[in-house]
């Protein structure tokens, strides 16, 4: 029986022929790929004493090896195989071997124990079947991420040793045609080491803990390509549009073309952009790799007129051109690619030291975004990376954050297509951020690593910034190499010298800051702090976190998730009271306490009587604070710039920074970020009790009227106001300010309702108030947190009277999708509050995750009813039927 690897790339080698013995009546060859996935096998060098020139023999019969599907990391590996428990899971991965480190510090800065099992190298081996190309031939064999050093044998001869492949975000290609053995049989071998604490490798920081191989291994794909003398890879375009209009745009189209015979060569190198049309001569040397450029200062036709322009999806059609590559050589295809590419623009023009305005095509945009973490064994999941952007579209932001951890291609593609933009750039808190310490060998690597992450980055169109460095910026000397690379490889957008407002070289301002807060704060936080360097405001350099300027990474701290994923999480000896279970799942460093969290919890809402209490009080705080920042940040653009969520996921379950949970849960925070980004948006300013709309969408809004109510915790009507307007596109507009009417209870609700000259519903929003002011203590802020001496008082929401909910449901099929229609009504004559809708699979089954619902964690007014829409894969329910459930703080 041969491997899935060995059927697969004996399928492609008979096309290869198939192709080559037409070739002489076609004058072409079809390139093709195979993936190098199933039929890996895994053992640690301290369980095989056979050597590379032997493991990567055909003939060698592994015994005793853990089968893995490649891209993997080791304890990825180990997993899946069941050798290891489920790491997840309460202190789990503190029972993997070589999980020695303290709690809370961060592994990538630590020595590897000697005792550690991944201390040694593992060897990853598979056997391929291909059959030895005709003349004129190639095929090649390429790893797009292997941590963090190797040996790379094949057919019995060492193609690669560690000193050329060693760098964790570094590409590798290797032309095998003459290694390729004459009967077709050939093996593979890898021999993998793990970064050490002075490797440009990667970590998780203050995020999460690391698995004890410090993700060592083939992280990311490995394939073939086939081709003839003349390869051809990183197509891009770049795209010049005239001022202010943008309906004219003159392109720049490249492509890296590499000789891979020791002759020159001579061909052409033909394109098409939709039903545009290129070509120019090329030679190469023998050996070259260099880039091709087609300018429309040369090729007029690549001057396009009223061009289909890509937008982030708020602002417009993701628009994506197919691009068409391909290098002929005596008439013949060497070599061809294609991708889909977009026509755009980003420009960023600094207006304040820590104010960057990013505008595209011309037009200015206010980031609001969230910090991406992939995986945090790097396991690649299509389906759950597909739900992850379907939740950051449906909650409406528009851009991702990369931190350190570029990602995958399927990634980016999806990126383009939903038109979410992002940023990427290096990492903080490890040896990337140690110059000092830095070999001649790292200054090479990290050199080759940029070289790698422009050419897989520059033909995407939904990059918009790529960062030199995160919490610091790079010296002199090593930022202009960076930006010398970035030039040369034509990076088509801005870069950053950081993600801080630490001075770039020249002492240039970097027009963004990052300044927190990381933990809890009051909402009124965000508007209260209103300047950068404001006086009496110190938290960080460029001042504190407030709604104004770029704050690259900031929220308001722990995100609690609901129950059920405590239940999962945690396991059932440690969900109640809070214990050492809860800190390992919460951060590392200062942030591995909870205390801040829990004291401001108990002193709004009153102290949990259980893990239940705790959970659902924590929705209501992530809500009200989540729904704060956005609301603020857009309220006040473009003094505000921009502001990315620290963060938007996790990469493993835990009980800090996050929308949605590991499990694909979304709580409160996930549904106030939603309502926050509501194209049409009414909003309460607690700093000055003022009701403003925030029109986030790009075409104008005429003849509107916003409704708002003030209620009594009784339901009494306080205050009663409807306003006439127009909203223009992509502005804000301050209404008028809320009174304080006499009388009112220590909690009050406020209702405000925005609608078209029809009556349809545009935007909304519900807020619980507090006649007990918050009080932030500014003399006590940090880098962190800035915490409040008072707080407001919502205890009394704990003694609402019980109501009934009346539910309906029908559910229709749309494609490979369910959608449920439901009606909900508060039958009670008293506020139904924090209701929380659950979508199950049949009467008390498991929740259906991952599904978007059009709204969530509502609260209704006595006698108040709500149509709302929840979707999910059908596939998900099996052969159950959905069935919705809802639990309210006050509901029966």
């Amino acid at each position: 029986m041969i491997s899935s690897n060995r059927r697969l790339v004996r399928a492609a080698s008979i096309a290869v022929l198939v192709c080559a013995s037409l070739r002489a009546h076609t004058q072409t060859a079809v390139p093709s790929t195979v993936q190098l996935a199933d039929g890996w096998a895994l053992q640690s060098s301290a369980s095989t004493h056979a050597s590379g020139d032997v493991l990567s023999t055909s003939s060698y019969q592994p015994q005793g090896w853990t089968p893995v599907h490649v891209p993997a990391t080791v304890v990825a590996a180990l997993v899946k195989a069941n050798i290891f428990p489920d790491p997840t899971i309460a202190m789990n991965l503190r029972k993997l071997p070589g999980v020695d480190y303290p709690i809370g510090v961060n592994f990538a800065t630590l020595p590897m124990p000697a005792s550690s099992p991944f201390a040694v190298s593992w060897w990853y081996r598979t056997p391929f079947d291909i059959a030895a190309p005709t003349s004129g031939r190639h095929v090649q064999l390429h790893f797009d991420g292997i941590n963090y050093r190797a040996n790379i044998w094949l057919n019995g001869q060492r193609i690669a040793d560690t000193s050329s492949v060693a760098g964790s975000w570094r590409s590798y290609s290797f032309d095998i045609t003459t290694l390729l053995s004459p009967d077709g049989h050939n093996a593979l071998a890898v021999e993998v080491f793990a970064p050490t604490e002075k490797d440009l490798a990667f970590t998780f920081a203050d995020w999460n803990p690391m698995p004890p191989d410090k993700d060592m291994g083939i992280f990311r794909k490995v394939f073939l390509t086939f081709s003839g003398p003349v390869t051809l890879s990183n197509p891009s375009i770049a795209s010049q549009l005239n001022s202010p209009t943008s309906d004219r745009a003159q392109l720049s189209i490249t492509a890296q073309a590499t000789n891979t015979t020791a002759e020159p060569l001579q061909g052409t190198l033909r394109g098409t952009l939709g039903d545009v049309s290129f070509e120019q001569p090329v030679t190469l040397a023998p050996g070259e790799t260099r880039d091709i450029d087609f300018e429309a200062r040369d090729y007029p036709q690549l001057i396009l007129n009223h061009p289909h322009l890509w937008w982030p999806a708020q602002m417009g059609e993701p628009y994506l051109y197919p691009l068409h590559l391909q290098f002929e050589v005596a008439g013949v295809v060497s070599d061809a690619t294609d991708t889909r590419v977009g026509i755009r623009q980003i420009t960023s023009e600094i207006t304040s030291p820590t104010r960057r305005l990013f505008r595209i095509n011309g037009k200015p945009l206010l980031i609001r975004g969230g910090g991406w973490s992939t995986d945090f064994l790097f396991r690649e999941d299509s389906q759950r990376l597909n739900a992850e952007l379907s939740y950051v579209q449906d909650m409406g932001l528009n851009t991702l954050r990369l931190e350190g951890r570029p990602e995958t291609q399927d990634f980016y593609q999806q990126t383009d297509r939903r038109g979410i933009l992002v940023m990427a750039g290096w990492s903080c808190c490890d040896f990337w951020e140690q110059w000092p310490k830095w070999t001649p060998e790292d200054y090479t690597i990290a050199a080759d690593s940029l070289r790698a992450q422009m050419y897989r980055l520059r033909s995407h169109p939904s990059l918009l910034v790529w960062l030199n460095g995160s919490d610091n910026p790079p010296p002199p000397q090593q930022e202009q190499v960076y930006l010398g690379i970035e030039q040369q490889l034509h990076w088509p957008n801005p870069t950053l010298s950081s993600a801080t407002a630490k001075l770039a070289t020249g002492n240039a301002q970097n027009g963004v800051r990052m300044t927190g807060p990381y933990d809890f704060i009051a909402p009124s936080y965000w508007l209260a702090d209103t300047q950068e360097n404001q006086p009496g405001h110190k938290c960080d350099l460029g001042g504190c976190g407030g709604a104004h300027g770029f704050n690259t990474e900031t929220s308001a701290g722990p995100a609690i998730p609901p129950i059920e994923s405590l239940r999962t999480m945690l396991g059932p000896d440690h969900l109640w009271p809070i214990d050492d279970t809860w800190k390992f799942h919460a951060g590392g460093g200062v942030f591995h306490e909870l205390d801040n969290y829990t004291h401001a919890l108990d002193a709004r809402f009153g102290p949990a009587s259980s893990v239940d209490d705790y959970a659902q009080k924590s929705q209501a705080m992530a809500y009200e604070s989540t729904r704060a920042m956005y609301e603020s940040f857009s309220r006040n653009k473009y003094e505000a710039t921009g502001v990315i969520q620290w963060m938007l996921n996790n990469s493993w379950p835990s009980l800090i920074w996050h929308l949605y949970d590991y499990y694909l849960r979304p709580g409160g925070g996930y549904f106030g970020a939603k309502l926050a980004m509501q194209p049409l948006h009414p909003l309460y300013s607690p700093t000055d009790r003022s009701i403003w709309v925030v029109s986030s969408q790009y075409t104008d809004a005429p003849h509107l009227r916003l409704q708002a109510n003030l209620y009594n915790l009784d339901m009494t009507p306080k205050f009663s106001r409807s306003v006439t307007l127009s909203a223009a596109a992509d502005t804000t507009q301050r209404l008028f300010t809320l009174p304080s009417p006499r009388g009112l209870s220590s909690v009050y609700f406020l209702k405000l309702v925005l609608t078209d000259s029809h009556g349809k519903v545009l935007g909304s929003n519900f807020y619980w108030l507090s006649t007990s002011p918050d009080t932030i203590d500014w003399s006590k802020s940090n880098w962190y947190v800035t915490p409040s001496s008072s707080s407001a008082d919502y205890t009394a929401l704990a003694h609402l009277p019980s109501v009934h909910l009346d539910l309906t449901q029908t559910t229709h099929q749309s494609g490979d999708q369910t959608i449920t229609h439901i009606t909900l009504r508060n039958s009670g004559n008293s506020l139904a509050f924090g209701i929380r809708l659950k979508l199950d699979k049949g009467p008390h089954g498991d929740e259906v995750l991952p599904a978007l619902w059009e709204d969530n964690y509502i609260s209704l007014l006595p006698h108040e009813r709500r149509d709302l829409t929840v979707t999910c894969a059908t596939a998900s329910l099996g052969s159950a039927q959905p069935v919705v459930e809802a639990q309210g703080w006050n509901t029966n």
